[in-house]
């Protein structure tokens, strides 16, 4: 979410105005990635509707976005919760977008980027390295995130693009589920800056390899084991409610 639209929204808030589904999406989102949210936490609709203070439809509005967007697996006539991802689906997932960003890393160095494009990219991920340095992880995801989506969003084949912009979404959030939980980060010094260099350099094959180490070690930061918390979804969302 855009640092505008979320201003908007706290601002529609502190104004005494209703709480929309768009809103819940992003704290859910949110609470998810920043492993506030542990897997298989259930999300009920009427104890969501009350801490948000709206009603039952405006949750399943909502409950059903967080649905597509993998965030949580929402099944009839049972209580949405938050996804636990398979061993095997966690991988099979790494393994896609490794294909896929690989190639549309490797289509946009052979083609060369703008200059202008490469400055945004590399101020990004100068803001990450500076996020973490500060120890705001929620600041260095949106950075890092941002570097990814972007070359989603200036794939030469769209398809391919569409297609890394749902796996970026689906491996964020495998990561904050499945990270070690005694990691403070999974910031990997050096990777987003070796990737635009071979960006800027032309170097398909680079870029490939570049994008390649750097989903592996992500890959390598998880702990698939099984998770048996619970979390209180009153103390989580404490804060972000008009009461």
């Amino acid at each position: 979410m855009s640092h505008s639209w979320k201003a908007g929204v706290e601002a529609a808030i502190r104004a005494g105005e209703r709480i929309s589904d768009p809103y819940i999406v992003e704290q859910v989102r949110q609470a998810v990635l920043s492993q506030r949210l542990p897997p298989g936490t259930r999300l009920p609709e009427v104890a969501l509707g009350e801490i948000f203070g709206v009603s039952r439809s405006v949750v399943r509005r909502a409950l059903t976005r967080l649905a597509a967007e993998h965030v949580i697996d929402q099944r009839p006539n049972q209580v949405a919760r938050v996804r636990s991802p398979s061993v095997e689906e966690t991988r099979e997932t790494f393994a896609a977008r490794r294909l896929v960003e690989g190639e549309v890393a490797a289509l946009l160095a052979g083609r060369g980027l703008q200059p202008g494009v490469l400055d945004e990219l590399e101020r990004e991920a100068q803001a990450e390295v500076e996020a973490h340095g500060r120890g705001d992880e929620t600041a260095r995801i949106a950075h890092s995130l941002a570097i990814h989506h972007r070359l989603a969003a200036l794939s030469p084949n769209r398809v391919l693009g569409a297609m890394l912009t749902d796996l970026v979404l689906r491996t964020s959030i495998v990561i904050a589920l499945y990270k070690r939980p005694t990691l403070a980060s999974c910031f990997l010094e050096g990777d987003h800056p070796r990737l635009l260099a071979a960006l800027a350099g032309g170097d398909a094959e680079g870029a490939r390899r570049a994008i390649e180490a750097h989903l592996a070690s992500l890959e390598a930061l998880l702990d698939l084991g099984p998770r048996e918390e619970e979390a209180d979804l009153r103390a989580i969302f404490a804060g972000v409610t008009t009461s």
